[in-house]
């Protein structure tokens, strides 16, 4: 007579090493089309400046170009959103309504979609979004389809889809211990042995393939020397968290004014409301490329120490507080992790430079310190994830020496946005995203 506790022991067994073998072949697929998606994307942004140098070369007519190539590649982001749906928006809201069971596996045509609407939406297009929303879901993608052909069950393949999102994070930053976080903090919100082990396989093979397309060096190659801040500079930080949880309050509710607005304009299609949007971020980057786009080449200034005047600085967090959300709000491939570090570290360099004027007895620049601060700490606010954006920051710069200020400033902001009740933002749009398709409307995002 066989004991029932035994097989299902050796059911579970058996199932975790296919799960595993899964985690491999799809980690491996996932890291190099994210390899590929991110090695695409920072030649699209290459190319990008230098249609801006030429436009600017070029007197006349030389500036109507980029204008027209950003309207034409968000136009064409949108009508590719619009034959696929969930590529619209990060889709990072869609994982976790699956992993909740409250929506289908993402298919397999959202890899496609998400590649080349993210190129033309981010890479071309210049719009204020990231590179990680789109990868992360077509690794779930990538994840939940490897679940069907092997015919796993539904919690399988739910659970393939989740562990290779974090794969996704992962490549998008060369950052693999964030998006271990990432997994259990944002998108399960709960901590599972069997789960974890998958997701670390996954992880670990993801990313080593999208290094051998990449490269292994981490998102910001150039920070400048950091010194650990004294204790005393404790309190600065934690009023710092405070204005930071304020700012990250607004930006949610940015986004979802951002998304109601666009969306309530039914007479104008989805198309042409991207080619207008597209045509005024090509008009900004043809201004200064720093206001808009991803943010990477924005924060990179900001972390080597460049000295940015500050009524410059305020300028980049006006215009790209209000071109991010209206550039998620059109309904294009992109997510807004990217833009939301950008915008943190800029919040950072401004609160360094007013800290040296209101505190001038420091006898220490705390600009570049409030920078790598106030990304993790605006990431917190916004995402309500703290330890991954703490780690995140860490990985992309390779800087510890600040840890104890990103821990007293991204709790005073998570507290502070608990406070004004300001739902993690995720939580909001996958809410609205669930609302829209029990209305048999599109969106995703």
């Amino acid at each position: 007579m066989h004991d029932a506790g035994v097989d299902d022991d050796l059911l579970v067994g058996r199932t975790l090493w296919i799960m595993l073998g899964l985690a491999v072949i799809a980690g491996a697929v996932a890291g190099f089309v994210g390899g590929a998606f991110r090695w695409v994307l920072e030649h699209s942004e290459r190319w990008r400046t230098e249609l801006l140098d030429w436009s600017h070369a070029h007197h006349g007519w030389g500036w109507l170009i980029p204008i027209v190539i950003s309207a034409v590649a968000a136009a064409a982001a949108a009508a590719i959103a619009r034959w696929q749906p969930l590529s619209a928006g990060s889709g990072i809201q869609h994982v976790e309504a699956v992993d909740r069971g409250e929506a289908d596996p993402p298919p397999l045509s959202v890899v496609p979609a998400r590649f080349v609407g993210g190129i033309l939406s981010v890479g071309i297009a210049g719009l204020v979004l990231g590179r990680e929303g789109p990868t992360v879901h077509m690794a779930a993608a990538i994840g939940a389809a490897a679940g069907r052909i092997a015919r796993m069950a539904d919690a399988e393949i739910r659970l393939l889809q989740t562990v290779l999102s974090g794969t996704g994070l992962a490549v998008a930053f060369n950052a693999p211990i964030s998006a271990v976080f990432f997994i259990f903090e944002e998108v399960t919100k709960t901590f599972r042995l069997r789960e974890a082990v998958v997701t670390m396989v996954a992880v670990a093979i993801g990313v080593g393939a999208s290094r051998l397309v990449l490269g292994n060096e981490p998102d910001f190659t150039h920070v400048a020397d950091v010194a650990t801040p004294p204790l005393t500079t404790v309190p600065i930080f934690a009023v710092f968290g405070v204005v930071v949880g304020i700012i990250g309050v607004a930006y949610n509710r940015a986004i979802l004014v951002g998304l109601n607005i666009f969306g309530s304009i039914r007479r104008v299609p989805a198309v042409i409301k991207a080619a207008i949007i597209g045509a005024l971020v090509g008009g900004v980057l043809l201004a200064n490329p720093f206001l808009a786009g991803g943010g990477d080449s924005v924060a990179q200034l900001v972390l080597s120490g460049a000295h940015l005047a500050l009524p410059l600085a305020m300028l980049y967090v006006a215009v790209r507080f209000v071109a991010g959300p209206i550039s998620y709000a059109i309904g294009t491939p992109g997510g807004i992790f990217a833009p939301i570090l950008a915008l943190g570290a800029l919040t950072g360099l401004i609160g360094g430079r007013i800290t040296d004027i209101l505190v001038p007895g420091l006898n220490m620049d705390l600009t570049v310190a409030m920078a790598l601060v106030g990304m993790s700490t605006l990431f917190a606010a916004i995402v309500r994830a703290p330890f991954t954006g703490l780690v995140l920051v860490i990985e992309m710069t390779a800087v510890t020496t600040v840890t104890i200020p990103m821990l007293t400033a991204g709790a005073m902001a998570v507290v502070v946005a608990s406070l004004l009740r300001s739902p993690p933002i995720y939580d909001a749009l996958r809410v609205r995203m669930l609302r829209l398709q029990s209305v048999d409307e599109f969106p995703s995002r």
